[in-house]
């Protein structure tokens, strides 16, 4: 089957899904985990065909780890599907009402998009929780994984659409888009067909469909995610978000990647610092004034206070105060998720207020800055953009609006 046809079909699976109530989307969804546990021995033997061959072309352990799946990881997945089903439906939520002065009744109300389509690389779980979301909110699913995840991702939807065929919904509402970049670029041209593009993954696949595509792009973002310790931070809280931030799990968009440290603490900080993000297996790529405090301390040049490691690497410098932290923030930022550890709550409004990110956290690790730890269930990504969704994106970013007017013959003079 061409894209041509699989969009089609999602476009009159997409009417379907439109009208269904509350209670045949979430029987679906219970349908596809169960039919997701079912399958994990199939689901495990695709994917170690996939990380043996990610392995063999010299991937780096931070995409290997994206690619992997096991047991546990699969229950998650199920587990994520579950809790969508537990979340209020978006579809038909009243956003605003009035009545007119003419007894003219306005309301917005949420409504699908329709035909979505996600293109994203090397991370199989990222199939199934955008096919639930998606299903939730009503609409279908175009996926476009990564060749590095193919077998994954062709087993994952397996399982999915046998979920779907279970709950009588039609197999169509969640595909597999397979081919190379020719179908890519399809996807990116099948305006009409396909409502929105999604794209997640790194820096060059989201630029590409950001400026490649005629269909409207909701722009997740790459995480050079920084932690500003100021210099009324409390030390062992600092601590214990850096190492959080940085080491629970540093191959994800909303890791630490960037340390800015107060001048006035960085005396009674950095040695601390230094000590335990060594003793956790980090690399500090630092400037020479951080350098000071530690032999283990690797020179960094500018280029890599623009990097996105997504590895056990971080970039570190020591700022004169909140201005030039600030300062920084704004050059190097991607406009995901930027830390302020600090006491002095003067300081932690300056940095709210003048931070420009989807996320801005006071005393607290930007691992936080998840779907799942905001409560909206397994999420679509992060965006980085500003027009209609920012941040996490739970269901209510998969819906548009429309107005209903309700009358009883009243005419404009």
């Amino acid at each position: 089957m061409n894209f041509a046809e699989q969009a089609h079909l999602a476009k009159d699976a997409s009417r379907t899904l439109a009208t269904l109530s509350r209670a045949a989307k979430d029987a679906a969804l219970a349908a596809m985990a169960d039919a997701l546990v079912a399958a994990t021995d199939t689901v495990l033997t695709a994917n170690a065909a996939d990380v043996a061959a990610a392995r063999q072309a010299g991937t780096g352990d931070a995409l290997v780890d994206r690619l992997t799946l096991t047991p546990a990881r699969i229950v998650g997945m199920a587990d994520g599907l579950r809790a969508l089903a537990d979340l209020p439906d978006p579809v038909g939520e009243v956003i605003r009402g009035w009545n007119n002065p003419n007894g003219v009744r306005v309301r917005q109300v949420r409504v699908p998009l329709g035909v979505i389509g996600i293109i994203y690389e090397a991370r199989p779980n990222v199939t199934a929780d955008a096919a639930g979301i998606c299903l939730k909110a009503g609409n279908a699913a175009l996926l476009r994984g990564s060749s590095s995840a193919m077998h994954s991702n062709l087993a994952v939807t397996a399982a999915l659409q046998a979920g779907l065929a279970a709950a009588g919904l039609p197999r169509e509402a969640v595909q597999l888009v397979a081919g190379g970049r020719a179908v890519t670029a399809e996807m990116m041209a099948a305006r009409g067909l396909v409502d929105v593009l999604i794209p997640r993954g790194g820096a060059g696949l989201i630029n590409a469909v950001v400026e490649g595509s005629t269909v409207p792009v909701i722009e997740t973002g790459t995480g050079n995610c920084h932690l500003y310790v100021d210099a009324a931070a409390d030390i062992d809280m600092a601590l214990g978000i850096m190492l959080n931030a940085k080491v629970q799990r540093p191959s994800v968009c909303n890791a630490l990647e960037t340390m800015l440290v107060h001048a006035d603490i960085a005396e009674a900080f950095l040695p601390k610092a230094l000590a335990a993000l060594a003793e956790a297996g980090v690399t500090v790529h630092g400037t020479p004034a951080v350098q000071s405090y530690s032999d283990e301390v690797v020179a960094a040049g500018p280029e890599e206070f623009e990097a996105e490691y997504l590895s056990l690497d971080l970039a570190c410098d020591i700022v004169p105060d909140i201005d030039a932290a600030l300062a920084h923030i704004r050059r190097y930022t991607t406009g995901h998720s930027e830390t302020v550890v600090t006491d002095d709550r003067r300081a932690a409004e300056k940095f709210v207020a003048e931070v420009d990110a989807a996320a801005v956290l006071v005393n607290a690790s930007s691992r936080f800055v998840d779907g799942g730890e905001f409560g909206f269930g397994a999420e679509i990504g992060i965006s980085t953009q500003k027009l209609h969704a920012r941040g996490p994106m739970g269901l209510p970013e998969m819906t548009s609006t429309k107005y209903i007017v309700d009358g009883a013959g009243q005419v404009r003079g």
